[in-house]
């Protein structure tokens, strides 16, 4: 079976062929450090977790670079608001980001580059492309690219340049030659943060960055490279020109773009003011399953496809994660490596090696969950919990999991006593007490707890 991919660049699914054989470079833009990320954000970087975790499971050693951009105008504009230095702001910012990502379970990057910290491979860069005739200096003291000197601008996008515009980061001003020219060295204003330089002291273009920080850690060439599908006009556009027009190679192999996820019928931002940041939504759900309901949520759908967020489908979605954990709970499942000759794994693999195609890919895990039910058989319970660990779910102990953050109780803990409530309940019924069990189940759903009766008169129970 061979990977095959969607090229945002190619517009079509092509076999995936790193530089090296067995090996892969990956370079995710990652955020802007002046607040913490909203789901839409989330789902991007979950988007490409599940990718790193899919190379490495059939056998592509990965190395993963996900960067921090660490200045910016919002950055300055947002210390300034509150006060506080820039290095103040964006180190709590990071560790913020971290931490809602470690909730998420996502995995933690090979190398997370800090602009602030490349800055001298910024300059090389810049002065590269001015020797080439790519770059020149404004009169206002920036240093913008020529982009009409670059053969090819606007493949990434499939844009004309006679049709564009100046890119939404850009401002168009008389020190520019063309008003498509964007910036990669901007002269520094009193009060902001800049460094010195050949042309003045300044600090780099958003853009710059990101060209930078992959071509020193992962080469002139890259074998993917993702983000969010609105950063493809006009960042990775032109991240293409500067690093293509330093180093006359094809900059990435594979470029893939993780579409929107929306509020009703618009994509969530924070231009928009429509988003929920990732924290206040984990901070809503049960602390135990909340972080894989959420990412399952995030994920159940294609890539390439739109999501709609709401607390329905978000709940929808704990739902049918916690019907694979009771599947496991109550077949425990054997240690199995994976026989991807096996119907099950077979199917999987194909719907993940074509465009990592989760829709499929979960449909092969629900018909898997159902042989389990059926058949009681601990081997296609472990290979359910094996194939779920290739995309990083169904790893926890299943009994912790569905019960969630709700503790046994007692006087102590502002909880139900659920387990003498449940001990009650089963001496009730067999006393033929009923209203009393009735009543205990209802006082136990209204705390958030369900009961389920197995045969033999044993009673389990989980969070709602």
């Amino acid at each position: 079976m061979t990977l095959a991919i969607h090229n945002s660049l190619s517009r079509r699914k092509d076999p995936f062929e790193p530089l090296v054989p067995g090996k892969v470079g990956l370079y995710v833009c990652g955020p802007t450090v002046y607040d913490s990320i909203h789901v839409g954000n989330a789902r991007t970087f979950s988007v490409f977790d599940l990718v790193v975790r899919w190379l490495r499971a059939t056998g592509f050693e990965v190395t993963y670079v996900r960067n921090i951009t660490d200045v910016d105008d919002k950055i300055m504009e947002r210390a300034r608001e509150r006060g506080i230095g820039i290095d103040e702001l964006t180190e709590a910012t990071t560790a913020n980001f971290r931490a809602d990502c470690a909730r998420l379970g996502l995995l933690a990057p090979d190398a997370e580059p800090r602009a602030t910290r490349y800055i001298g491979p910024m300059l090389d860069l810049v002065a590269h492309l001015e020797s080439k005739g790519l770059a020149y200096r404004g009169a206002n003291g920036d240093v913008f690219f020529a982009v009409r000197d670059f053969p090819g601008y606007g493949k990434l996008s499939r844009r004309n340049l006679d049709d564009l515009r100046a890119g939404e980061r850009v401002a168009v001003d008389t020190a520019k030659r063309d008003p498509l020219d964007f910036v990669l060295w901007k002269a520094a204003k009193p009060g902001e943060l800049s460094w010195p330089s050949s042309y003045g002291a300044g600090r780099p273009g958003w853009h710059l960055e990101c060209s930078a920080m992959a071509g020193r850690e992962l080469g002139a060439t890259i074998d993917l490279h993702g983000g969010g599908w609105d950063l493809q006009f006009p960042h990775h556009e032109n991240e293409i020109a500067q690093s293509e027009g330093a180093s006359g190679k094809p900059f990435v192999r594979v470029w893939m773009h993780a579409a929107f996820l929306n509020m009703g019928d618009e994509k969530m931002s924070k231009s928009l003011g429509n988003f929920f940041t990732a924290r206040d939504v984990l901070d809503h759900l049960d602390p135990v399953q909340g972080g894989e309901q959420l990412r399952f949520f995030l994920l159940r759908g294609h890539y390439r496809s739109e999501v709609a967020f709401s607390r329905e489908h978000l709940d929808e979605a704990g739902t049918t994660l916690r019907g694979f954990y009771t599947a496991l709970r109550e077949v425990p499942p054997v240690a199995v490596g994976i026989d991807w000759s096996d119907p099950h794994a077979a199917r999987f693999r194909a719907a993940m090696d074509d465009d990592f195609d989760m829709p499929v890919a979960l449909a092969a895990l629900h018909e898997l969950r159902g042989e389990v039910n059926r058949g009681r058989s601990p081997q296609l319970s472990g290979l359910l919990k094996a194939l779920g660990g290739t995309i990083g779910f169904l790893q926890q102990d299943p009994e912790a999991f569905l019960k969630g953050g709700v503790s046994a109780g007692g006087a102590n803990s502002g909880q139900p006593d659920v387990e003498s409530l449940v001990a009650e309940r089963t001496a009730a019924k067999k006393s033929r007490d009923f209203a009393r069990a009735d009543a205990i189940r209802k006082e136990l759903e209204a705390a958030g707890i369900v009961l389920e009766d197995k045969p033999g008169g044993l009673t389990e129970w989980r969070k709602k």
